[in-house]
């Protein structure tokens, strides 16, 4: 069996931060940030989300009337790394934006997230976009456009510098998938803790799994998957509304606060983004916290927009318990 993934000692030392000048933004969303918070990297996908609401998800081949239409940035890496920012930790993103009129707001709000965008390209042609059908029970159907995304294909020297210099590594599938497998095994060799969604589930290839610590999966993805899931050290199931399932070190099911969703777009991806914030703290905790952030961002519209702070995950888990 692999060696359990819990806590390493690359964590960085704000004090030290702050003594160079360079306290990183993420630090305002959390009135308790310490020494002992992970530098998380996110490599991943930055879309801007096109929304549309209608009463009920069309049938294949049928057209139905919608009842508003929305843009808000997305992207499974950007709602990701927002999540994990906005919990309070430190965040760097690696990705790309097209030179498009998308570009410049999908990188605006990383940063105004308090996530470092130093590492985040600007590429010729088009922005990713994400065409987001939401019914009214708050289901949705996603065809993602990669656009930019498509041309993260090479790490760059400062790239591979800043996930030698991180605790987590957390990577989803809407970028090349090669680059996925090159960030994750410059990482493992670096002693990072690699994180994997992998979303749009797809054929995982050796290399990859054998360098992947945890695996973040839907019901669905751990059915394409199959076996597969069962060679990565720490497995977390979501459960939709139910909850999330753990399978590594110990088995447990957690379950999530109920709550009256509005709109499940950016759930899971709060989900992950909160799990990476919390991981140090063990599967159990880190899984349960999850769980609340997820459920509350079910309580809010769009993707990176419905994700809440330390205080709000907090407030929900505490009401739930009382």
């Amino acid at each position: 069996m692999p060696a359990i993934v819990t806590h390493r000692n690359k964590i960085v030392n704000n004090l030290q931060l702050a003594v160079l000048g360079r306290v990183h933004p993420s630090e305002r969303y959390s009135s308790s940030v310490s020494a002992s918070n992970p530098r998380i990297v996110v490599l991943g996908s930055v879309n801007m989300d096109l929304i549309t609401r209608t009463p009920s998800l069309p049938d294949p081949g049928e057209t139905v009337l919608g009842t508003s239409f929305t843009t808000s940035p997305g992207g499974k890496g950007s709602n990701q790394a927002i999540a994990a920012a906005k919990a309070g930790v430190m965040v760097s993103f690696i990705g790309a934006v097209g030179d498009d009129e998308f570009g410049d707001t999908l990188r605006r709000t990383l940063s105004d997230a308090g996530v470092d965008d130093r590492a985040l390209r600007t590429a010729a042609g088009s922005s990713g976009i994400a065409a987001i059908t939401v019914d009214d029970h708050a289901e949705n159907s996603i065809v993602v456009v990669p656009g930019a995304n498509e041309r993260v294909r090479d790490l760059t020297d400062d790239d591979l510098a800043a996930i030698s210099d991180a605790d987590i590594l957390l990577c989803q599938l809407e970028i090349p998938l090669a680059t996925v497998v090159t960030a994750f095994e410059h990482a493992r060799s670096r002693g990072v803790v690699t994180m994997l969604n992998p979303s749009p589930v797809q054929d995982l290839p050796d290399a990859l799994v054998a360098a992947t610590d945890v695996l973040v999966v839907n019901e669905a993805e751990e059915t394409r998957l199959g076996n597969r899931v069962n060679e990565v050290t720490h497995v977390i199931t979501t459960l939709g509304a139910r909850g999330a399932r753990y399978r590594g070190s110990e088995s447990f099911e957690v379950s999530a606060p109920r709550v009256d969703a509005v709109d499940t777009t950016g759930a899971g991806d709060a989900f992950a983004g909160a799990l990476a914030a919390s991981w140090f703290d063990g599967p159990r905790k880190a899984v349960e916290w999850a769980c609340v952030a997820g459920s509350f961002a079910a309580t809010r519209p769009g993707a990176s927009t419905s994700s809440g702070t330390r205080e709000d995950i907090d407030a929900l888990r505490d009401a739930a318990a009382g």
